[in-house]
């Protein structure tokens, strides 16, 4: 990546996530990395060859986005690298940390090392690959762990295939706490969300849909508290979604094991009534839930417990979301409205600016050991000017992913990314 000139971003909003404040002031950057932040709005010009005037609109770290699906090698025809590092420059997504389940799964050396040579190529923003826990994501036999760290992989996940044997799952834990590996998995109990298309209760039960109950996330996340406990491994849930599981999370904590926990945007922001007369674009895995869920599961990350925020960008072409609901496959896109849903929990009260992006930049960057998602000097100049209140309707016409299935077609949203830069490099702007 080419180096950036001596610039000065002057009359931001500065929102830093790592001393949870929001200041006015000024930033100066240089080759990459923020050379001096200034808390006033009274600056000579820094000897920059460039001034960005934002204009009162809210300077930030970039967006580190864990869990990414991007579909190379295998379906490109549902998302390159170059259309989701589009989407995320679009979406204020400066680092993609992306999902090993593709097709094939990344499971190797050799399709890690394609992953991070073709993501350099064409990507405009970091991309930081996770690969395979088990080999083919089977839950048999673990990859080779070692091996994957020396190619680049960030962490290890077999994403939604829920390792059933525990004891492959102990053993590959013990190996990767040897190493210092983080393991991400989706806790979830796999017979009882086997085949669910909706969360239990009353509205999954008048629409007919086959559904699980939460307490099926709550056995999941204790049985992988039980074996963290065991073996000692750093270990993150990437999605935490459910009121049930909280306290487990909680206690765990407490007792000093090596445990992170994510959510996705979409659970924060809707909920399972959403799904209406079966709309397939709010089918997600785990399922939408209660909005009691929901709440409780906002609070969370307010209060630190929840520690990072997803999009959980998961692309589907309409063949495979135009079926009935049952049949439809999951998931959302998300790189492109991550940002403007989550402007609903600011605009809501339920959460403040330096809070939110402590979970969507700051924790995830630094849970992954990664320099990003700081505002201050020697980091990097991955940043985001974002008016947080501009209005728009959601057009999935106009986004950048080459699948559209996005649940906010058509809403009301507020939050627009004004420009985005890449190690001081401007990679959107509108």
């Amino acid at each position: 990546m080419m180096q950036s000139k001596r610039t000065l971003f002057i009359n931001a909003r500065l929102v830093d996530p790592k001393a949870k404040t929001e200041t006015f002031g000024s930033l100066l950057v240089e080759n990459g990395v923020i050379l001096k932040v200034i808390h006033d709005d009274g600056v000579d010009n820094e000897d920059a060859q460039m001034v960005v005037d934002c204009g009162g609109k809210y300077l930030a770290p970039g967006i580190v986005d864990i869990g990414v699906k991007v579909c190379e090698p295998g379906e490109r025809h549902k998302e390159s690298f170059r259309t989701a590092g589009q989407a995320a420059a679009a979406g204020g997504v400066t680092t993609m940390v992306t999902r090993p389940d593709t097709d094939p799964t990344i499971d190797n050396p050799e399709s890690l090392e394609f992953v991070i040579r073709r993501a350099r190529e064409v990507a405009p923003v970091h991309v930081h690959p996770m690969a395979a826990l088990t080999k083919g994501r089977m839950g048999r036999e673990m990859t080779e762990i070692g091996f994957l760290l020396d190619a680049g992989a960030v962490a290890f996940t077999d994403c939604d295939s829920v390792i059933t044997d525990t004891k492959v799952f102990s053993r590959a834990l013990t190996y990767a706490r040897s190493l210092g590996a983080l393991v991400i998995a989706h806790p979830q109990e796999p017979v009882l969300s086997h085949g669910a298309a909706a969360t239990s209760g009353k509205f999954a039960s008048l629409r007919g849909l086959p559904a699980v109950s939460a307490m099926a996330e709550r056995m999941g996340l204790d049985r992988d508290i039980a074996l963290i406990e065991m073996t000692g491994a750093r270990y993150h849930a990437d999605q935490i979604t459910t009121s049930r599981a909280l306290p487990a999370l909680e206690r765990a904590k407490a007792n000093g094991l090596d445990i992170t926990a994510g959510t996705s945007i979409h659970h924060l922001t809707l909920n399972a009534l959403d799904v209406a007369d079966y709309r397939t674009f709010f089918k997600i895995k785990p399922p939408l839930r209660e909005e009691e869920d929901r709440i409780a599961v906002v609070e969370a990350v307010a209060s630190g417990l929840i520690d990072i925020i997803s999009s959980m960008h998961t692309p589907q072409d309409e063949e495979s979301k135009r079926l009935p609901f049952e049949e439809a496959a999951s998931g959302a896109v998300a790189l492109e409205t991550f940002l403007p849903a989550a402007m609903r929990l600011v605009h809501a009260d339920m959460i403040d600016l330096p809070t939110l992006w402590r979970a969507m930049s700051y924790n995830p960057a630094k849970r992954l050991g990664l320099p990003q998602g700081r505002l201050s000097e020697g980091a990097p100049a991955d940043l985001v000017i974002f008016d947080p209140n501009a209005p728009f309707v959601m057009d999935r016409a106009t986004l950048k992913s080459k699948s559209r299935n996005t649940p906010f077609d058509g809403q009301r949203m507020q939050g627009k990314v004004i420009a985005t830069y890449v190690s001081g490099n401007k990679v959107f702007g509108i």
